[in-house]
């Protein structure tokens, strides 16, 4: 017969194993490549999107968040960028973390010269605070505007203003994670930016839609006035497919690097937070599975000559994020 003493004995350690386990998901490694980079990576190369998500204790997350994040180190990251032979990594400020920048900076504390950052700040942020960032290697502000839901062009314009007002005194860009549509609506006050704009992820453009979909010719026309950059970045996340079919995204690779390769950049995207469809925004949301050796072996398909490829790694990412 079981004793009440063994019941409660019994019930610690299968509380202490759920504990445990909660830790070993919440702890899960990122993603690391499968398939080995098969091209020549210039001495210089950067991943210009990743994001770190480190112990939630530490770095706490904003309440006001759309998901919560898995874990995804500086040490990992430190792995990944070894397999991909790429020298230098931009730590993009998460969404999760609102306008707290303190993993981010930490981050790039840790890869020291090898890194710079972009933030996400509001008004309350001061001049002060900027002027530490500058100096801790932060290059740009980065609106979330479809994290935070704004999809009026009147809205996100303002959000602009005010992020250009603030980043032109520094020398920094601002960077958008936006849609097609307002970047369509946005680009002729765009081309009078007094700061670099940056696109994240294709600009928002779906692969399967082509280069035809509404807003892409957008994009490619603010590429090609020099004002703005575009981030091939994150390429399975514009497929139509799971698992991922990159080469939809080769004709919008191919299109925007031939409007302007000097305002192309290349990102992983890693660790490739999920989410949790039909879930609570406090659920975990465990980073996808990506093979990053496989992508970034599409770029000499998406661009065979290697002196361009060497300005997409190489040049373009010194020239915006200030490398020596």
């Amino acid at each position: 017969m079981t004793t009440r003493r063994e019941v409660l004995v019994g019930g610690l350690i299968a509380g202490a194993a759920g504990l445990l386990r909660g830790v070993d998901t919440l702890f899960a490694k990122g993603a690391q490549p499968a398939t080995k980079v098969n091209f020549e990576v210039p001495p210089g190369a950067c991943d210009c999107h990743v994001h770190v998500f480190g112990d939630p204790v530490r770095y706490p997350f904003s309440t006001d968040r759309t998901y919560t994040p898995d874990a995804a180190t500086s040490d990992e990251l430190e792995k990944l960028l070894a397999a991909l032979r790429l020298d230098r990594v931009i730590v993009v400020q998460a969404s999760v973390y609102g306008t707290d920048n303190t993993c981010t900076l930490d981050s790039i504390r840790h890869f020291g010269a090898r890194a710079r950052g972009v933030a996400v700040i509001d008004a309350s942020t001061t001049d002060a605070t900027l002027d530490r960032m500058a100096k801790s290697g932060i290059r740009g502000i980065r609106l979330n505007l479809s994290q935070v839901g704004i999809t009026d062009p009147a809205q996100g314009l303002q959000a602009f203003q005010e992020a250009a007002t603030r980043a032109s005194t520094r020398g920094w860009h601002v960077q958008f994670n936006t849609s097609l549509k307002m970047i369509d609506a946005l680009a002729p006050k765009l081309l009078a930016s007094p700061v670099p704009v940056v696109f994240d992820h294709f600009g928002g453009a779906r692969g399967a839609a082509g280069v035809d979909q509404p807003g892409f010719a957008a994009l490619v026309s603010l590429v090609r006035s020099g004002k703005a950059y575009v981030k091939i970045s994150g390429a399975g996340d514009q497929t139509s497919t799971n698992p991922p079919v990159y080469a939809e995204a080769q004709p919008l690779a191919r299109a925007l690097v031939a409007a302007n390769p000097q305002r192309v950049l290349w990102g992983s995207s890693w660790p490739h937070p999920g989410s949790t469809p039909g879930g609570k925004r406090t659920d975990l949301s465990p980073n996808k599975q990506v093979d990053d050796g496989l992508v970034l072996n599409f770029l000499p398909a998406w661009v065979p000559d290697a002196a361009t490829r060497k300005l997409i790694l190489v040049d373009n990412p010194a020239r915006l994020y200030g490398f020596q």
